[in-house]
């Protein structure tokens, strides 16, 4: 017999694999329920829970500020009978579920415990993650309610009561996946992600609530969430340096001796941000390739692992499409020998160096914020988000420039049609009536309860707040008593209050100084001279979509040129920004939306306008919007529609200035006394 005989016949021990996921949800309850039961029977082995914008942002589906965003980019849940719909039929005590939910992590976690409650499953029992990492929202992903302090607070009581009563529950998934989405290098990404952790750790510690005798064990629970990008060494490096520095941080700083507590543990998503519109099919590719940097080294292997899918730059997948990316997980962790093997890095003196090199560079920017303060601190001062926008600035560039080469984008540009793209049918889209239709369940909800049961849970919750005692219980209550999720959150507002975050938008970036940018500069300069004034740009984000990476870069990229950005940072409703622009006297209104909300959001910006007799002020419109849409804004009277293709900023700034200059001629204002085109500077709000 062969020796590649005898091994199939011995079969070799393997480790098990990670959970696989697929992260999930949209429009309601029912649909998603669905959908998790399905991906469940094709052998997906946890649940990634999506919610939507108002659900992340603690607002009741009726929100004014959740118009247009009911059920776009995940599940709606607005109260305990929603979380019931959602995990009908599927046993809380067999499942390891994640939740992507942060500000409102405390009420999700407890909405989540009273359905197992309801089911008649144990809290000890219960298995997952609350992501609940609220400083990396305050720094990218902007799904934030409350200032950091209180904030914070809230993660230690989630850790504090997870600890004794769900004690197989992670309570805070440090979540570094959007900090390299936002432009993070390796570095920052590993040095942002660990303060955060530290801060954490050290508000538990210093609340009182956890007994320095199982300190060891919450900082056991302690997870993190990765982002792993397109280079495949530097990430394979970056999981290693995490593991390392990780073990370090527990051993040195807390004094945490057992091995078990010390471990990284960590699930990841392979970077969305790399995924093309054009030549979508590539991405199945980028998606290997990175999911590869997070299983191959065995002694840094994801817990857990989600794929996006193929299509994710298009529009919201199919679950065809979701299948693809599970089939690829299903394929790597059965098919091949990977889980036979030792780490297969171990002693490479590559990989040894380049993670030396990455280690030196996290412990050098984990100083500079331990100097500040620690993160909260480095978060309030801005420093972190301005380091963020000028790295992603810099990542941008090099793609502009073809410093950095992405096939399809700028370089290898000619293709084939995809026949993967084809058809009405090549992308999901959500039934606009989902918004009513959950709207309406809500009122029947609100009116079926007993008010009387509400008040006194809502009374208690205020008071836990007040007291500074532990919130968890007193939201547990809520939920079994009927409370809605902007209940919840609104009576929580009125004790914390509510913040605004830095956007890390400064005159100070500059961009590039090639011919491009200062062709533009001279053309900003002619357009604000013919305009009496120097030329001003309001740059929003309707709604609650809280990606800003776009909208801070347009603001960098328009202030480089010489153009006066107003840009105050997310979640204005429409009004309010058909308001700021005409009292600011913009001459042109740029509105970034990723959330799929484009055509009602702005359809009420444009018809603002026009009541207000602004209706000559073009508004163009960035984000990931479909053919179909494109039509449909521009017949509302959107100027001009920008997607992900359009990369090259300089030639989209070029464009809105050449597009104000003929607005200006068509609706020619008076000429202020005072002109401010000459020797003007970029003022950046």
């Amino acid at each position: 017999m062969s020796m590649e005989n005898q091994r199939s016949a011995a079969k070799p021990e393997r480790d098990r694999p990670w959970l696989i996921r697929t992260y999930a949800g949209h429009s309601s309850a029912h649909a998603s329920n669905a959908l998790y039961r399905q991906n469940l029977a094709k052998g997906q082995t946890g649940l990634s829970v999506a919610f939507d914008l108002p659900t992340q942002t603690g607002y009741d589906s009726d929100h004014v500020l959740a118009r247009g965003e009911v059920g776009k980019v995940g599940v709606p849940v607005s109260h305990l009978g929603d979380m019931m719909a959602l995990f009908d039929g599927i046993p809380l005590d067999q499942m390891n579920t994640s939740m992507t939910i942060n500000a409102p992590a405390a009420w999700l976690l407890s909405l989540y415990i009273a359905v197992a409650e309801k089911q008649g499953t144990p809290r000890a029992s219960l298995q997952g993650t609350t992501q609940n990492d609220i400083i990396k929202e305050y720094l990218s992903r902007g799904t934030y309610i409350f200032p950091p302090a209180p904030s914070l607070k809230l993660i230690t009581d989630v850790a504090a009561f997870t600890y004794r009563e769900v004690p197989k529950w992670n309570p805070m998934n440090v979540c570094s996946y959007h900090l390299q989405e936002a432009g993070a290098t390796a570095e920052q990404e590993l040095a942002f992600a660990l303060a955060t952790a530290i801060a954490v750790l050290d508000s538990i510690k210093a609340s009182g609530q956890v007994p320095e005798e199982d300190f060891a064990k919450v900082v056991g629970r302690i997870s993190f969430f990765v982002n792993a990008g397109i280079r495949f060494v530097t990430e394979i490096c970056k999981m290693r340096a995490f593991c390392e520095l990780w073990d370090e941080i527990t051993r040195d700083r807390y004094g945490i001796t057992e091995d078990k507590y010390r471990r990284f543990r960590y699930g990841v998503q392979v970077n969305s941000l790399g995924l093309t519109e054009q030549q979508p099919e590539n991405n199945v590719y980028r998606i290997l390739i990175e999911m590869l940097a997070v299983v191959l080294s065995k002694n840094a292997r994801a817990r857990a692992v989600q794929l996006p899918a193929w299509n994710e730059a298009l529009g919201l997948p199919r679950p065809w499409d979701q299948q693809w990316s599970l089939r690829l997980q299903q394929i790597m962790a059965f098919e091949t020998d990977l889980l036979e093997y030792d780490d297969l890095f171990d002693g490479n003196p590559a990989i040894e160096r380049k993670v030396g090199l990455l280690k030196d560079g996290a412990r050098a920017e984990l100083a500079k914020i331990d100097a500040m303060g620690g993160a909260i601190a480095a978060v309030d001062l801005g420093y972190m988000k301005q380091e963020l926008v000028r790295s992603n600035a810099r990542r941008l560039a090099d793609i502009e420039t073809g410093l950095t080469k992405v096939i399809g984008v700028n370089a290898f540009t000619e293709t084939e049609q995809s026949p993967l793209t084809s058809g009405d049918k090549s992308i999901l889209t959500v039934d606009d009536m989902a918004e009513q239709d959950q709207i309406e369940k809500l009122k029947a909800w609100r009116s079926d309860r007993d008010q009387g049961v509400v008040a006194a849970a809502l009374d208690e919750l205020e008071s836990a707040a007040r007291e500074e005692r532990n919130i968890m219980e007193s939201s547990i209550a809520c939920a079994h008593a009927g409370v809605t999720t902007g209940e919840w959150s609104e009576t929580l507002r009125q004790v914390f209050g509510e913040y605004r975050a830095p956007t890390g938008i400064t005159s100070i970036i500059v961009t590039g100084e090639d011919d491009d940018i200062k062709a533009l500069r001279g053309r900003v300069d002619e357009v604000s001279k013919k305009l009496g004034e120097r030329m001003k740009m309001l740059v929003g984000k309707p709604g609650l979509d809280g990606h800003s990476n776009g909208a801070e870069q347009i603001a960098v990229k328009a202030g480089d040129a010489g153009i006066d950005v107003l840009y105050d940072g997310i979640r204005w409703t429409p009004d309010e920004l058909v308001r700021n622009a005409i009292d600011e006297g913009a001459h042109v209104i740029g509105l970034s939306i990723l959330s799929g909300s484009h055509v009602p959001l702005v359809r009420e910006v444009v018809n603002g306008l026009r009541a207000q007799g602004a209706g000559h002020i073009p508004v163009v419109v960035g984000g990931i919007i479909p053919d179909a849409d494109m039509l449909i804004l521009r017949q509302m009277g959107v100027s001009a529609v920008y997607t992900p293709k359009d990369y090259q900023l300089v030639r989209v700034i070029s464009e809105i200035v050449d597009l104000v200059d003929r607005k200006s001629t068509e609706h020619p204002v008076a000429r202020v006394a005072d002109d401010k085109s000459e020797g003007a500077g970029t003022t950046i709000y």
